[in-house]
């Protein structure tokens, strides 16, 4: 959750950007360095799981080593998930990840190419495997078609 210095953070704003969000700030009445507006921790629901960001400042910034990963059931959900980020500012990544506005990292990820790159028949999970790095939003189809399914 980082902002430069002196930025206010509101996640009422990110909610906005990906309705799957939830937000409650929490902010210490008094804390060392504190400034009228700007954060140092926000507790967060991301579809019903509460996490708790810190304001680390412009030195610890979002990274793609840390991502949330939302499962989907189908192409509508896949689309759903991703056009919301992309619409509001976001930068398509590759293999279905993208990054929010804000430099938060997300994986949009259909259950398909989980269970397909888990075939016992390791040539038909190289081939949904390579198909999947050439996508950026996963086309689940596509995947299908690259296992030898009808799709």
């Amino acid at each position: 959750m980082a902002r430069r210095a002196g930025q206010p953070h509101s996640m009422p704003r990110h909610s906005q950007t990906a309705p799957w969000v939830a937000s409650t700030l929490r902010l210490p009445p008094t804390y060392p360095g504190g400034q009228a507006g700007v954060y140092l921790t926000v507790e967060f629901t991301v579809l019903g799981r509460r996490l708790v960001g810190l304001n680390g400042g412009p030195i610890f910034t979002p990274y793609e080593a840390v991502s949330f990963m939302i499962l989907t059931e189908c192409q509508d959900e896949t689309d759903r998930y991703w056009h919301a980020i992309m619409s509001n500012g976001g930068q398509e990544s590759a293999c279905g990840w993208c990054k929010d506005r804000w430099g938060h990292s997300w994986q949009i990820t259909p259950r398909i190419p989980l269970e397909l790159n888990a075939e016992p028949d390791r040539a038909k999970a190289a081939r949904v495997f390579e198909a999947m790095m050439e996508m950026q939003k996963i086309d689940i189809a596509k995947l299908e078609r690259a296992a030898g399914r009808d799709g």
